[in-house]
């Protein structure tokens, strides 16, 4: 069984992990998390990228500062999968543009940090240009696991909302609108609250709550705006910073 979980490991694979396998009693095997040099690139304070604009040069041509300071992101993800358990394996997705030194400093990073690292020409040369890749999940999914879980159910759902943004977001804190704090009060005397799930709602464009925010931010608190109780699907819902 494969599952595409996406948006990173801060939103895709942290619901992966936490809901996901506890509710279908599965464990994964191997995680990968798939980077781009350009996307890198963007983390390290390379210019905006919007649609219908052409790229700036900083994303076509070789720029090692740009993909190192990028990589602060990649290693938060590197360590988000980890503290799962379970050992990254990190796809680099390459770009005809992409220069075998940016691959190399995005490669000697990862492995430093203890993921298992390949690089993916799979849009030139098919199967054979996914190899190297594929070869590094079998020797993951080889490899013995410590799958667990970030929290347990008995965690109070205040609790949960701050280990997911101190440990897979980066936070420094969190801080509770009276709207969503008088909902987290209300659900706290209900008995069915140890039952639910926390489903974690944020931009998908930042490991913190501001998409503007690039790279690694720290020093940053999660405001939650608001919390959604879905009984019938088995979540609550807390809902961080504006989401559009």
């Amino acid at each position: 069984h494969i599952t595409e979980s996406g948006f990173g490991a801060d939103i895709g694979f942290e619901k992966f992990w936490n809901l996901k396998c506890r509710y279908s009693g599965l464990a994964p095997s191997a995680v990968v998390i798939v980077a781009t040099v350009r996307a890198l690139k963007m983390h390290g304070g390379g210019p905006p990228v919007k649609p219908g604009i052409e790229l700036a040069s900083d994303y076509t041509e070789e720029n090692l500062s740009l993909v190192e300071k990028g990589c602060e992101n990649l290693l938060a993800h590197i360590d988000t999968v980890r503290k799962s358990g379970v050992r990254p394996v990190v796809c680099i997705n390459q770009f005809p543009t992409d220069t075998p030194a940016e691959v190399a400093c995005i490669r000697r990073l990862a492995e430093d940090a203890g993921a298992l690292c390949a690089s993916s020409a799979h849009w030139l040369e098919g199967g054979d240009g996914a190899r190297e890749l594929a070869e590094a999940v079998v020797a993951a999914a080889n490899e013995p696991q410590d799958f667990r879980f970030l929290y347990e159910l008995t965690t109070p759902q205040p609790e949960r909302i701050a280990l997911i943004a101190r440990e897979v977001y980066g936070a420094a804190g969190v801080s509770f609108s009276p709207e969503a704090q008088t909902k987290l009060d209300e659900l706290s005397k209900d008995p069915d609250a140890a039952t639910l799930g926390t489903c974690m709602v944020k931009t998908h464009l930042s490991l913190s709550h501001d998409p503007a925010l690039k790279g690694r931010p720290t020093g940053w608190t999660l405001p939650v705006q608001d919390v959604l109780v879905y009984k019938g699907a088995g979540f609550v819902v807390p809902v961080a910073g504006a989401i559009k």
